[in-house]
């Protein structure tokens, strides 16, 4: 098949939706992979190119199980948006129960892990052999937000698993890159200047998701003799450079 071909995990909202709405925009094989199967299909309603994935990444099995239906119904896997994550609680370390520790390590790390060993296996195996994983880590990776420790923690641990795999795959010509989002508009970034609200504080700038999607398409979009390591996009005046 000519058309080039992405999975997105956590396509059923926030960036991974924006993001699969501009591939599919752009003609890409789209696999669509999260939860909520009723959001998913919502999405795909008259887009050939759109594959419907309902899985939970935290599921080994329901992860390579919708890996196998993508590559039966387009040939092969180029790239992985490995997108699919949770913000957890905010508060002090004291404070956040461990069970919801847990979930976001469940969903943060081992969901990422998951997914990227199901295209890793698969792309080293196809022919032609290689494609790309680009894993959304965070501004998180470099300076947390107060009261973010376990969202911080799980994206520190993203910026490992990028280097690994980029060191990893070179004997596949499997490319690996991270990108670093600030503060683009979702339910998560909306929830969050709720919360500042709340707290009496002042509300992150924000910039439209469609300049994250945008910038997914640009690392995607390179052959594999060349890869974005990392990039950064976030709203310009949100506090990066210096916060804390």
């Amino acid at each position: 098949m000519a058309e080039k071909s992405i999975l997105i995990t956590g396509a059923s909202s926030g960036i991974g939706r924006a993001t699969a709405e501009l591939f599919l925009a752009e003609g890409w094989q789209v696999g669509l992979l999260a939860r909520r199967e009723d959001l998913l299909e919502e999405l795909a309603l008259g887009q050939p190119h759109a594959h419907v994935l309902g899985a939970d990444v935290t599921d080994a099995a329901g992860v390579e199980a919708a890996f196998d239906r993508f590559m039966g119904a387009t040939g092969r896997l180029d790239v992985l948006f490995n997108n699919a994550g949770m913000f957890g609680p905010s508060a002090p370390i004291d404070e956040v129960p461990v069970e919801d520790w847990l979930d976001v390590m469940h969903v943060n790390v081992t969901g990422m892990f998951l997914c990227a060993r199901a295209a890793f296996a698969r792309m080293r195996r196809q022919s032609p052999r290689g494609g790309r994983i680009i894993n959304n880590g965070s501004i998180s990776a470099h300076v947390p937000r107060p009261g973010s420790v376990c969202y911080s923690t799980s994206k520190h641990a993203i910026t490992g698993l990028t280097k690994t795999l980029s060191l990893d795959g070179r004997a596949y010509d499997i490319a690996c890159g991270q990108i670093d989002i600030g503060n683009a508009r979702t339910e998560l970034l909306d929830e969050l200047n709720a919360r500042a609200r709340v707290a009496g504080q002042p509300e992150q700038p924000v910039m439209d998701v469609e300049h994250a999607a945008r910038s997914v398409l640009h690392m995607a979009s390179l052959p594999l003799e060349a890869n974005v390591q990392f990039m950064t996009v976030m709203a310009t005046k949100m506090p990066y450079i210096g916060r804390g």
